[in-house]
């Protein structure tokens, strides 16, 4: 009998940067400073926030999560895209930027304008190779996932990640939480679609 609950946690807006962007933005030798380890192994939550500005408007404060990255992305809510103004920001897949939305990043020691990289991530699950075998998928299927409770509801379209260098675990974005009124470490249920 395959597995089916798997571990919810839920991502705010966040940034991935590449070398030269941070120091571009923190100054010349800056290294990213871990604040607390996250679930998917070697991946951090940093000290260094930035603002994000889009033709609109702009949101403070944007967690820069480490380690650094070959291309610079920026994860933001669907229910950001009309405050920052750019209401045709495309729900992706991590890493798969070409025609993303352009946006500029403010630190404290400079500003950069990327023409491409902000996005609203497409909900996903990691899988190690060991997971998938237990559920029964395999890297970059299509599941449903099943929240149970009160507001609960059956979210489509989840991709399904399998990776050695990931821990099992389900992302959703606080808008997805917050509509069927769950926190981080709820238990959602995989649902196959073949």
């Amino acid at each position: 009998m395959l597995e089916t609950k798997v571990l919810i946690n839920l991502s705010n807006h966040h940034i991935h940067l590449c070398a030269a962007d941070v120091e571009a933005l923190f100054g010349p030798g800056h290294k990213l400073t871990k604040t607390k380890d996250l679930m998917q192994p070697g991946q951090f939550a940093c000290d260094e926030v930035v603002t994000i500005k889009g033709p609109k408007g702009s949101i403070a404060k944007v967690r820069v999560l480490g380690p650094e990255r070959k291309e610079t992305q920026c994860e933001i809510l669907a229910s950001e895209m009309f405050k920052l103004g750019v209401p045709d920001c495309q729900t992706r897949e991590s890493g798969k930027l070409d025609g993303s939305s352009p946006f500029e990043i403010e630190g404290p020691a400079g500003t950069v304008k990327k023409d491409k990289g902000l996005i609203v991530a497409k909900r996903h699950i990691h899988f190690d190779p060991a997971a998938g075998e237990r559920f029964g998928v395999k890297d970059t299927e299509i599941v449903d996932l099943k929240v149970p409770g009160e507001r609960g509801a059956v979210f489509l379209n989840v991709v399904c990640r399998v990776n050695a260098a990931y821990a099992l675990e389900c992302h959703l974005d606080f808008d997805e939480g917050n509509a069927v009124g769950i926190g981080n470490g709820a238990l959602g249920e995989v649902i196959r679609r073949s």
